[in-house]
Protein backbone atom coordinates (compact mmCIF):
# COMPACT_ATOMS: atom_id res chain seq x y z
CA UNK A 1 0.00 0.00 0.00
CA UNK A 2 1.32 3.48 -0.89
CA UNK A 3 1.32 5.90 2.04
CA UNK A 4 2.47 9.47 1.54
CA UNK A 5 3.49 9.61 5.22
CA UNK A 6 6.34 7.22 4.42
CA UNK A 7 7.85 9.73 1.98
CA UNK A 8 10.80 11.88 2.99
CA UNK A 9 9.51 15.15 4.61
CA UNK A 10 11.51 17.19 2.07
CA UNK A 11 9.77 15.36 -0.78
CA UNK A 12 6.39 16.12 0.79
CA UNK A 13 7.26 19.82 1.02
CA UNK A 14 8.57 19.86 -2.55
CA UNK A 15 5.42 18.10 -3.82
CA UNK A 16 3.19 20.60 -2.00
CA UNK A 17 5.12 23.61 -3.36
CA UNK A 18 5.00 22.29 -6.94
CA UNK A 19 1.26 21.60 -6.72
CA UNK A 20 0.63 25.08 -5.29
CA UNK A 21 2.66 26.71 -8.06
CA UNK A 22 0.79 24.74 -10.73
CA UNK A 23 -2.59 25.79 -9.32
CA UNK A 24 -1.45 29.42 -9.02
CA UNK A 25 -0.07 29.48 -12.57
CA UNK A 26 -3.27 28.01 -14.03
CA UNK A 27 -5.40 30.50 -12.14
CA UNK A 28 -3.14 33.41 -13.24
CA UNK A 29 -3.34 32.38 -16.90
CA UNK A 30 -7.04 31.52 -17.05
CA UNK A 31 -8.41 33.93 -14.41
CA UNK A 32 -10.97 31.24 -13.62
CA UNK A 33 -11.85 30.89 -9.96
CA UNK A 34 -12.97 27.30 -10.61
CA UNK A 35 -9.36 26.15 -11.09
CA UNK A 36 -8.31 26.25 -7.42
CA UNK A 37 -11.74 24.94 -6.39
CA UNK A 38 -11.38 21.94 -8.71
CA UNK A 39 -7.87 21.20 -7.46
CA UNK A 40 -9.09 21.33 -3.88
CA UNK A 41 -12.28 19.34 -4.37
CA UNK A 42 -10.91 16.66 -6.71
CA UNK A 43 -8.68 14.95 -4.08
CA UNK A 44 -11.56 15.09 -1.58
CA UNK A 45 -13.94 13.48 -4.08
CA UNK A 46 -11.40 10.78 -4.92
CA UNK A 47 -10.85 10.03 -1.23
CA UNK A 48 -14.60 9.79 -0.78
CA UNK A 49 -14.92 7.37 -3.70
CA UNK A 50 -12.14 5.17 -2.33
CA UNK A 51 -14.07 4.77 0.91
CA UNK A 52 -17.24 3.43 -0.78
CA UNK A 53 -16.11 1.06 -3.57
CA UNK A 54 -19.11 -1.27 -3.12
CA UNK A 55 -21.65 1.51 -3.65
CA UNK A 56 -19.81 2.85 -6.71
CA UNK A 57 -19.81 -0.51 -8.48
CA UNK A 58 -23.40 -1.39 -7.51
CA UNK A 59 -24.63 1.98 -8.78
CA UNK A 60 -22.85 1.43 -12.10
CA UNK A 61 -24.42 -2.03 -12.46
CA UNK A 62 -27.92 -0.77 -11.63
CA UNK A 63 -27.76 2.02 -14.22
CA UNK A 64 -26.20 -0.29 -16.83
CA UNK A 65 -28.70 -3.09 -16.36
CA UNK A 66 -31.94 -1.29 -15.51
CA UNK A 67 -31.21 1.59 -17.94
CA UNK A 68 -32.71 4.09 -15.49
CA UNK A 69 -31.19 7.03 -17.35
CA UNK A 70 -33.00 5.89 -20.52
CA UNK A 71 -36.29 5.36 -18.71
CA UNK A 72 -36.01 8.92 -17.40
CA UNK A 73 -34.36 10.80 -20.32
CA UNK A 74 -33.76 13.98 -18.31
CA UNK A 75 -30.85 12.07 -16.70
CA UNK A 76 -29.13 11.21 -20.00
CA UNK A 77 -27.05 14.43 -20.30
CA UNK A 78 -25.42 13.52 -16.96
CA UNK A 79 -23.89 10.40 -18.54
CA UNK A 80 -24.20 8.57 -15.25
CA UNK A 81 -23.17 5.08 -16.51
CA UNK A 82 -19.99 6.51 -18.05
CA UNK A 83 -19.14 8.49 -14.92
CA UNK A 84 -19.67 5.52 -12.62
CA UNK A 85 -17.83 3.14 -14.96
CA UNK A 86 -14.74 5.37 -14.80
CA UNK A 87 -15.14 5.71 -11.04
CA UNK A 88 -15.54 1.93 -10.70
CA UNK A 89 -12.36 1.16 -12.64
CA UNK A 90 -10.44 3.79 -10.66
CA UNK A 91 -11.65 2.49 -7.30
CA UNK A 92 -11.08 -1.15 -8.22
CA UNK A 93 -7.61 -0.46 -9.59
CA UNK A 94 -6.63 1.47 -6.47
CA UNK A 95 -7.86 -1.13 -4.00
CA UNK A 96 -6.49 -4.09 -5.95
CA UNK A 97 -3.02 -2.74 -6.75
CA UNK A 98 -2.34 -0.03 -4.18
CA UNK A 99 -4.15 -1.05 -1.01
CA UNK A 100 -5.03 -4.17 0.94
CA UNK A 101 -8.71 -3.39 1.50
CA UNK A 102 -10.07 -5.98 -0.95
CA UNK A 103 -9.54 -9.68 -0.36
CA UNK A 104 -8.61 -11.33 -3.64
CA UNK A 105 -9.85 -14.93 -3.96
CA UNK A 106 -10.87 -17.32 -6.70
CA UNK A 107 -13.36 -20.14 -7.23
CA UNK A 108 -14.38 -22.78 -9.75
CA UNK A 109 -17.29 -20.61 -10.91
CA UNK A 110 -14.98 -17.69 -11.68
CA UNK A 111 -12.72 -20.00 -13.67
CA UNK A 112 -15.68 -21.24 -15.69
CA UNK A 113 -17.08 -17.77 -16.39
CA UNK A 114 -13.64 -16.63 -17.53
CA UNK A 115 -13.37 -19.67 -19.81
CA UNK A 116 -16.83 -19.00 -21.25
CA UNK A 117 -16.35 -15.28 -21.81
CA UNK A 118 -12.79 -15.88 -22.93
CA UNK A 119 -14.02 -18.35 -25.55
CA UNK A 120 -16.60 -15.82 -26.75
CA UNK A 121 -13.81 -13.23 -27.00
CA UNK A 122 -11.55 -15.68 -28.84
CA UNK A 123 -14.35 -16.24 -31.36
CA UNK A 124 -14.19 -12.58 -32.42
CA UNK A 125 -11.21 -13.46 -34.61
CA UNK A 126 -13.40 -15.89 -36.56
CA UNK A 127 -16.63 -13.87 -36.50
CA UNK A 128 -18.47 -13.25 -39.77
CA UNK A 129 -18.67 -9.56 -38.88
CA UNK A 130 -15.67 -8.76 -36.68
CA UNK A 131 -16.65 -5.11 -36.18
CA UNK A 132 -20.04 -6.04 -34.73
CA UNK A 133 -18.49 -8.67 -32.49
CA UNK A 134 -15.76 -6.38 -31.21
CA UNK A 135 -18.27 -3.58 -30.65
CA UNK A 136 -20.31 -5.83 -28.37
CA UNK A 137 -17.19 -6.96 -26.54
CA UNK A 138 -15.88 -3.46 -25.90
CA UNK A 139 -19.29 -1.94 -25.17
CA UNK A 140 -20.91 -4.61 -23.03
CA UNK A 141 -19.06 -7.89 -22.56
CA UNK A 142 -15.80 -6.46 -21.22
CA UNK A 143 -17.69 -4.43 -18.59
CA UNK A 144 -19.80 -7.43 -17.61
CA UNK A 145 -16.64 -9.54 -17.28
CA UNK A 146 -14.80 -7.07 -15.05
CA UNK A 147 -17.81 -6.21 -12.90
CA UNK A 148 -18.69 -9.87 -12.36
CA UNK A 149 -15.36 -10.38 -10.63
CA UNK A 150 -15.60 -6.98 -8.93
CA UNK A 151 -18.91 -7.82 -7.23
CA UNK A 152 -17.43 -11.09 -5.94
CA UNK A 153 -14.61 -9.20 -4.25
CA UNK A 154 -16.56 -6.16 -3.09
CA UNK A 155 -19.57 -7.85 -1.49
CA UNK A 156 -17.85 -8.68 1.77
CA UNK A 157 -20.69 -9.05 4.26
CA UNK A 158 -24.35 -10.00 4.56
CA UNK A 159 -25.00 -6.29 5.10
CA UNK A 160 -23.64 -5.57 1.60
CA UNK A 161 -25.72 -8.40 0.27
CA UNK A 162 -28.95 -7.10 1.72
CA UNK A 163 -28.23 -3.59 0.44
CA UNK A 164 -27.59 -4.92 -3.07
CA UNK A 165 -30.82 -6.94 -3.14
CA UNK A 166 -32.89 -4.00 -1.93
CA UNK A 167 -31.29 -1.68 -4.47
CA UNK A 168 -32.28 -4.15 -7.19
CA UNK A 169 -35.86 -4.14 -5.85
CA UNK A 170 -36.02 -0.32 -5.78
CA UNK A 171 -34.57 0.00 -9.29
CA UNK A 172 -36.94 -2.67 -10.59
CA UNK A 173 -39.92 -0.91 -9.01
CA UNK A 174 -38.89 2.37 -10.67
CA UNK A 175 -38.74 0.74 -14.10
CA UNK A 176 -41.98 -1.11 -13.36
CA UNK A 177 -43.80 2.13 -12.51
CA UNK A 178 -42.52 3.70 -15.72
CA UNK A 179 -43.76 0.69 -17.71
CA UNK A 180 -47.20 0.85 -16.07
CA UNK A 181 -47.39 4.58 -16.77
CA UNK A 182 -46.52 4.01 -20.44
CA UNK A 183 -49.15 1.27 -20.66
CA UNK A 184 -51.88 3.44 -19.17
CA UNK A 185 -50.97 6.40 -21.37
CA UNK A 186 -50.44 4.33 -24.52
CA UNK A 187 -46.81 5.44 -24.95
CA UNK A 188 -44.41 3.33 -27.03
CA UNK A 189 -46.71 0.33 -27.37
CA UNK A 190 -45.61 -2.42 -29.75
CA UNK A 191 -48.30 -4.20 -31.75
CA UNK A 192 -50.76 -1.81 -30.15
CA UNK A 193 -50.78 -3.52 -26.73
CA UNK A 194 -47.26 -4.49 -25.59
CA UNK A 195 -45.54 -1.97 -23.33
CA UNK A 196 -41.97 -0.69 -23.86
CA UNK A 197 -39.85 2.10 -22.38
CA UNK A 198 -37.98 4.76 -24.39
CA UNK A 199 -38.35 2.81 -27.61
CA UNK A 200 -38.05 6.08 -29.55
CA UNK A 201 -34.56 6.54 -28.08
CA UNK A 202 -33.41 3.07 -29.13
CA UNK A 203 -33.21 1.96 -25.50
CA UNK A 204 -32.29 -1.59 -24.55
CA UNK A 205 -35.63 -1.79 -22.72
CA UNK A 206 -37.46 -0.59 -25.82
CA UNK A 207 -38.33 -4.21 -26.62
CA UNK A 208 -41.13 -5.85 -24.57
CA UNK A 209 -39.24 -9.13 -24.23
CA UNK A 210 -36.09 -7.42 -22.97
CA UNK A 211 -38.18 -5.25 -20.64
CA UNK A 212 -39.81 -8.32 -19.11
CA UNK A 213 -36.33 -9.75 -18.55
CA UNK A 214 -35.19 -6.60 -16.74
CA UNK A 215 -38.28 -6.64 -14.52
CA UNK A 216 -38.07 -10.35 -13.77
CA UNK A 217 -34.59 -10.10 -12.26
CA UNK A 218 -35.61 -8.06 -9.16
CA UNK A 219 -38.83 -10.06 -8.74
CA UNK A 220 -37.01 -13.03 -7.20
CA UNK A 221 -35.29 -10.81 -4.63
CA UNK A 222 -38.58 -9.04 -3.86
CA UNK A 223 -40.37 -12.30 -3.14
CA UNK A 224 -37.43 -13.71 -1.20
CA UNK A 225 -37.33 -10.71 1.13
CA UNK A 226 -41.13 -10.55 1.34
CA UNK A 227 -41.35 -14.14 2.63
CA UNK A 228 -38.57 -13.92 5.17
CA UNK A 229 -39.64 -14.22 8.82
CA UNK A 230 -39.42 -11.54 11.47
CA UNK A 231 -39.69 -8.37 9.37
CA UNK A 232 -41.81 -5.34 10.23
CA UNK A 233 -45.29 -4.77 8.84
CA UNK A 234 -44.27 -1.60 6.97
CA UNK A 235 -41.26 -3.40 5.52
CA UNK A 236 -43.44 -6.26 4.34
CA UNK A 237 -46.04 -3.88 2.93
CA UNK A 238 -43.47 -2.00 0.85
CA UNK A 239 -42.09 -5.27 -0.53
CA UNK A 240 -45.62 -6.43 -1.38
CA UNK A 241 -46.26 -3.18 -3.25
CA UNK A 242 -42.97 -3.63 -5.16
CA UNK A 243 -43.99 -7.20 -6.09
CA UNK A 244 -47.38 -6.02 -7.39
CA UNK A 245 -45.66 -3.31 -9.47
CA UNK A 246 -43.23 -5.81 -11.01
CA UNK A 247 -45.98 -8.37 -11.61
CA UNK A 248 -48.23 -5.80 -13.31
CA UNK A 249 -45.40 -4.44 -15.45
CA UNK A 250 -44.32 -7.91 -16.66
CA UNK A 251 -47.93 -8.73 -17.48
CA UNK A 252 -48.11 -5.50 -19.50
CA UNK A 253 -45.23 -6.65 -21.74
CA UNK A 254 -47.32 -9.64 -22.86
CA UNK A 255 -44.10 -11.64 -23.06
CA UNK A 256 -44.63 -15.38 -22.80
CA UNK A 257 -41.05 -15.74 -21.59
CA UNK A 258 -41.84 -13.22 -18.86
CA UNK A 259 -44.94 -15.18 -17.84
CA UNK A 260 -42.85 -18.36 -17.61
CA UNK A 261 -40.43 -16.43 -15.41
CA UNK A 262 -43.23 -15.40 -13.06
CA UNK A 263 -44.40 -19.02 -12.86
CA UNK A 264 -40.87 -20.21 -12.13
CA UNK A 265 -40.12 -17.70 -9.37
CA UNK A 266 -43.50 -18.21 -7.70
CA UNK A 267 -43.28 -21.98 -8.09
CA UNK A 268 -39.86 -22.15 -6.45
CA UNK A 269 -41.00 -20.43 -3.27
CA UNK A 270 -44.23 -22.45 -3.26
CA UNK A 271 -42.19 -25.65 -3.58
CA UNK A 272 -40.11 -24.73 -0.53
CA UNK A 273 -43.08 -23.82 1.67
CA UNK A 274 -45.90 -26.17 0.65
CA UNK A 275 -45.50 -29.77 1.80
CA UNK A 276 -48.11 -31.34 -0.48
CA UNK A 277 -46.64 -30.89 -3.96
CA UNK A 278 -49.94 -31.81 -5.62
CA UNK A 279 -51.24 -28.42 -4.54
CA UNK A 280 -48.37 -26.79 -6.42
CA UNK A 281 -49.13 -28.69 -9.62
CA UNK A 282 -52.83 -27.86 -9.37
CA UNK A 283 -52.05 -24.22 -8.59
CA UNK A 284 -49.71 -23.95 -11.58
CA UNK A 285 -52.31 -25.50 -13.87
CA UNK A 286 -54.84 -22.87 -12.77
CA UNK A 287 -52.39 -19.94 -12.63
CA UNK A 288 -50.99 -20.23 -16.16
CA UNK A 289 -54.27 -19.67 -18.06
CA UNK A 290 -55.13 -16.86 -15.63
CA UNK A 291 -51.81 -15.17 -16.39
CA UNK A 292 -52.38 -15.57 -20.12
CA UNK A 293 -55.79 -13.93 -19.82
CA UNK A 294 -54.45 -11.14 -17.56
CA UNK A 295 -51.59 -10.45 -19.97
CA UNK A 296 -53.94 -10.37 -22.93
CA UNK A 297 -51.62 -12.59 -24.98
CA UNK A 298 -54.59 -13.55 -27.19
CA UNK A 299 -54.92 -9.87 -28.16
CA UNK A 300 -51.39 -9.70 -29.59
CA UNK A 301 -51.16 -9.16 -33.32
CA UNK A 302 -48.40 -11.78 -33.37
CA UNK A 303 -48.98 -14.93 -31.41
CA UNK A 304 -52.58 -13.99 -30.59
CA UNK A 305 -55.89 -15.73 -30.95
CA UNK A 306 -56.32 -14.42 -34.50
CA UNK A 307 -53.66 -16.83 -35.72
CA UNK A 308 -54.72 -20.43 -36.05
CA UNK A 309 -52.46 -23.43 -35.51
CA UNK A 310 -48.84 -22.62 -34.74
CA UNK A 311 -48.87 -18.82 -34.55
CA UNK A 312 -46.50 -16.47 -36.34
CA UNK A 313 -44.54 -15.70 -33.18
CA UNK A 314 -43.95 -19.39 -32.43
CA UNK A 315 -42.97 -20.17 -36.02
CA UNK A 316 -40.61 -17.21 -36.02
CA UNK A 317 -38.83 -18.70 -33.02
CA UNK A 318 -38.66 -22.13 -34.63
CA UNK A 319 -37.14 -20.69 -37.79
CA UNK A 320 -34.66 -18.69 -35.69
CA UNK A 321 -33.65 -21.77 -33.70
CA UNK A 322 -33.17 -23.75 -36.92
CA UNK A 323 -30.95 -20.93 -38.18
CA UNK A 324 -28.96 -21.06 -34.92
CA UNK A 325 -28.45 -24.79 -35.33
CA UNK A 326 -27.26 -24.24 -38.87
CA UNK A 327 -24.75 -21.63 -37.71
CA UNK A 328 -23.40 -24.01 -35.07
CA UNK A 329 -23.09 -26.91 -37.50
CA UNK A 330 -21.25 -24.68 -39.97
CA UNK A 331 -18.97 -23.31 -37.22
CA UNK A 332 -18.97 -25.96 -34.45
CA UNK A 333 -16.09 -24.55 -32.38
CA UNK A 334 -16.48 -20.77 -32.32
CA UNK A 335 -19.87 -20.13 -33.90
CA UNK A 336 -20.49 -17.07 -36.03
CA UNK A 337 -19.26 -14.65 -33.34
CA UNK A 338 -21.03 -12.63 -30.64
CA UNK A 339 -23.68 -10.23 -31.90
CA UNK A 340 -23.59 -11.95 -35.28
CA UNK A 341 -26.74 -14.07 -35.25
CA UNK A 342 -29.01 -11.29 -36.50
CA UNK A 343 -26.55 -10.30 -39.23
CA UNK A 344 -26.28 -13.88 -40.51
CA UNK A 345 -29.92 -14.90 -40.22
CA UNK A 346 -30.48 -14.68 -43.97
CA UNK A 347 -27.62 -17.08 -44.72
CA UNK A 348 -28.82 -19.86 -42.41
CA UNK A 349 -32.58 -19.53 -41.98
CA UNK A 350 -34.79 -22.09 -43.79
CA UNK A 351 -37.45 -19.42 -44.19
CA UNK A 352 -36.88 -15.86 -45.40
CA UNK A 353 -39.66 -13.30 -45.01
CA UNK A 354 -37.68 -10.28 -46.12
CA UNK A 355 -36.04 -9.33 -42.81
CA UNK A 356 -33.60 -10.68 -40.24
CA UNK A 357 -34.82 -11.85 -36.83
CA UNK A 358 -33.43 -12.19 -33.30
CA UNK A 359 -32.84 -15.69 -31.95
CA UNK A 360 -35.22 -15.36 -28.94
CA UNK A 361 -33.40 -18.01 -26.91
CA UNK A 362 -30.36 -17.75 -24.69
CA UNK A 363 -29.34 -21.33 -25.36
CA UNK A 364 -29.58 -21.07 -29.13
CA UNK A 365 -27.91 -17.64 -29.05
CA UNK A 366 -24.88 -19.07 -27.25
CA UNK A 367 -24.89 -22.13 -29.53
CA UNK A 368 -24.96 -20.00 -32.69
CA UNK A 369 -22.48 -17.34 -31.58
CA UNK A 370 -19.94 -19.43 -29.61
CA UNK A 371 -20.45 -22.93 -31.03
CA UNK A 372 -20.88 -26.21 -29.18
CA UNK A 373 -17.86 -25.43 -27.00
CA UNK A 374 -19.41 -22.22 -25.71
CA UNK A 375 -22.77 -23.90 -25.01
CA UNK A 376 -21.04 -26.72 -23.11
CA UNK A 377 -19.16 -24.16 -20.98
CA UNK A 378 -22.38 -22.25 -20.24
CA UNK A 379 -24.29 -25.38 -19.20
CA UNK A 380 -21.38 -26.48 -17.00
CA UNK A 381 -21.22 -23.03 -15.41
CA UNK A 382 -24.95 -22.96 -14.60
CA UNK A 383 -24.81 -26.51 -13.22
CA UNK A 384 -21.97 -25.50 -10.90
CA UNK A 385 -23.93 -22.45 -9.77
CA UNK A 386 -26.95 -24.56 -8.78
CA UNK A 387 -24.64 -26.94 -6.95
CA UNK A 388 -23.00 -24.07 -5.08
CA UNK A 389 -26.37 -22.57 -4.09
CA UNK A 390 -27.61 -25.93 -2.80
CA UNK A 391 -24.39 -26.40 -0.85
CA UNK A 392 -24.68 -22.92 0.67
CA UNK A 393 -28.17 -23.62 2.02
CA UNK A 394 -27.09 -26.96 3.49
CA UNK A 395 -23.95 -25.54 5.12
CA UNK A 396 -25.82 -22.58 6.62
CA UNK A 397 -27.86 -24.89 8.88
CA UNK A 398 -25.14 -24.92 11.55
CA UNK A 399 -25.33 -21.13 12.03
CA UNK A 400 -27.52 -19.36 14.60
CA UNK A 401 -31.11 -18.81 13.46
CA UNK A 402 -30.81 -15.07 12.70
CA UNK A 403 -27.68 -15.48 10.58
CA UNK A 404 -29.05 -18.55 8.86
CA UNK A 405 -32.28 -16.73 7.95
CA UNK A 406 -30.28 -13.85 6.43
CA UNK A 407 -28.15 -16.18 4.31
CA UNK A 408 -31.07 -18.37 3.22
CA UNK A 409 -33.10 -15.29 2.23
CA UNK A 410 -30.30 -14.12 -0.06
CA UNK A 411 -29.67 -17.65 -1.32
CA UNK A 412 -33.36 -18.17 -2.17
CA UNK A 413 -33.47 -14.93 -4.15
CA UNK A 414 -30.47 -15.99 -6.21
CA UNK A 415 -31.76 -19.54 -6.70
CA UNK A 416 -35.18 -18.34 -7.88
CA UNK A 417 -33.54 -15.78 -10.18
CA UNK A 418 -31.27 -18.41 -11.71
CA UNK A 419 -34.20 -20.77 -12.28
CA UNK A 420 -36.14 -17.96 -13.94
CA UNK A 421 -33.12 -17.23 -16.11
CA UNK A 422 -32.97 -20.84 -17.29
CA UNK A 423 -36.70 -21.10 -18.00
CA UNK A 424 -37.32 -17.66 -19.47
CA UNK A 425 -33.98 -17.88 -21.25
CA UNK A 426 -35.54 -20.48 -23.51
CA UNK A 427 -37.63 -17.67 -25.02
CA UNK A 428 -35.56 -14.55 -24.26
CA UNK A 429 -32.08 -13.60 -25.49
CA UNK A 430 -29.87 -12.96 -22.45
CA UNK A 431 -26.65 -14.90 -22.96
CA UNK A 432 -24.34 -11.89 -22.80
CA UNK A 433 -26.36 -9.44 -20.68
CA UNK A 434 -26.17 -8.70 -16.98
CA UNK A 435 -28.62 -11.09 -15.17
CA UNK A 436 -26.65 -14.35 -15.25
CA UNK A 437 -23.38 -12.68 -14.31
CA UNK A 438 -24.86 -10.68 -11.42
CA UNK A 439 -26.41 -13.87 -10.08
CA UNK A 440 -23.08 -15.67 -10.51
CA UNK A 441 -21.08 -13.04 -8.65
CA UNK A 442 -23.63 -12.95 -5.81
CA UNK A 443 -23.54 -16.75 -5.59
CA UNK A 444 -19.75 -16.78 -5.28
CA UNK A 445 -19.72 -13.87 -2.80
CA UNK A 446 -22.38 -15.48 -0.58
CA UNK A 447 -20.48 -18.79 -0.55
CA UNK A 448 -17.30 -16.93 0.44
CA UNK A 449 -19.06 -15.06 3.26
CA UNK A 450 -20.52 -18.33 4.55
CA UNK A 451 -17.16 -20.13 4.41
CA UNK A 452 -15.55 -17.36 6.47
CA UNK A 453 -18.40 -17.48 8.97
CA UNK A 454 -18.14 -21.27 9.26
CA UNK A 455 -14.39 -20.95 9.84
CA UNK A 456 -15.12 -18.63 12.77
CA UNK A 457 -17.69 -21.11 14.12
CA UNK A 458 -15.11 -23.92 13.92
CA UNK A 459 -12.58 -21.84 15.86
CA UNK A 460 -15.14 -21.05 18.53
CA UNK A 461 -16.05 -24.74 18.78
CA UNK A 462 -12.39 -25.74 19.12
CA UNK A 463 -11.87 -23.11 21.84
CA UNK A 464 -14.92 -24.38 23.77
CA UNK A 465 -13.71 -27.97 23.50
CA UNK A 466 -10.27 -26.94 24.73
CA UNK A 467 -11.81 -25.12 27.71
CA UNK A 468 -13.99 -28.14 28.53
CA UNK A 469 -11.00 -30.48 28.35
CA UNK A 470 -9.03 -28.23 30.66
CA UNK A 471 -11.92 -28.17 33.12
CA UNK A 472 -12.18 -31.96 33.03
CA UNK A 473 -8.46 -32.36 33.74
CA UNK A 474 -8.71 -30.01 36.72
Amino acid sequence: MIDINTFNPRLQILFSVILTLVVGLLWYKTKMWLVPVVFVLTPLVLIGLLRIPFYIVITFIIFSYFRIHEAFPMMMPLRIPLAFSLASFFVLGWHIFLSNNIKIYWSTELTLVCLFLGWATFGIMFAYNKNAAFSTFSGVLSKVWVMTIAICWLVRSIHHFRIATYLYVVAGAMIGLKAISNKLEGIGLVEGTRVTISRNLGSLIGDPNDLSLVLMFPMSFTLSNLLQPNIGKLHRLLLAVAYVILFWAIIATQSRGGLMGIMTVTGYFAFKRIKNKLYIVAGAAMLLPILLVMAGVSDRSSGGAAEGGVDESAMGRIYAWMAAWGMAVANPFTGVGINNFYLNYYLFSPHWDGKNHAVHSTWFQVLAETGFVGLALLITLITMLFRRLWRTEVDSRVLPTSERNAIVTCNDGIFAGLLAFCVAGTFLTQGFTWPLYILLSMTVALAKILSERLAVEDLVKVDKEAINCTSCIK
